[in-house]
């Protein structure tokens, strides 16, 4: 079922969430259909328990949408339960993120080129992967998410300034998104 999308100001953002009982599989499995209903209807490439207002450990990644700009994101897609790095590489890469809960914001964020991630699947196996260039940062935008992190905290001091007045405007529901969203 297709959910809102809790935007910057919302405290489930701010949240460090929990683990998700993996017991709990009926839960999760439609957890996991909502994250994807939304996504498809945000038309976005990740999407984060958290942005859907429940504070678990679980995200998903598509990067069907991004294969216009990145060949190599056809049919790359996961869900991850309980995801955690494993180790990432010393170097680091920018790319210019946005997100579906700060509509309109596009900010250029440093983060390691590569990581290994250990998760549970939507089948509840026990995953190790390693990914790099754009499916790794997806991860780790959505991944930023369990940690009550966005992307806007990672940016520069000064571009945080530059952008200010915006996120006090999406905080205040001052926003237009082409998706259902809200702030709580």
């Amino acid at each position: 079922m297709i959910q809102p999308i809790y935007l910057y100001g919302s405290e489930v953002l701010r949240e460090k969430a929990a683990p998700a009982d993996l017991s709990k599989k009926e839960e999760l499995t439609k957890l996991l259909e909502d994250l994807r209903d939304t996504l498809v209807r945000s038309e976005g490439c990740g999407l984060a328990a958290p942005q859907i207002g429940v504070s678990l450990r679980v995200l998903i990644v598509d990067g069907d949408v991004m294969q216009d700009v990145y060949p190599y994101l056809k049919g790359f897609k996961r869900a991850m339960i309980n995801p955690e790095v494993v180790e990432e590489s010393s170097e680091m890469c920018e790319y210019e993120e946005g997100c579906l809960s700060v509509p309109g914001v596009y900010c250029s964020v440093r983060r390691p080129v590569s990581m290994k991630v250990r998760y549970y699947d939507e089948t509840f196996s026990l995953k190790e992967e390693t990914f790099d260039k754009f499916a790794c940062r997806m991860i780790q935008h959505e991944m930023s998410h369990l940690d009550g992190v966005l992307f806007t905290d990672l940016v520069a001091p000064i571009r945080r300034k530059m952008i200010a007045k915006k996120l006090m405007g999406i905080s205040h529901g001052k926003v237009a998104t082409r998706y259902n969203s809200k702030v709580k």
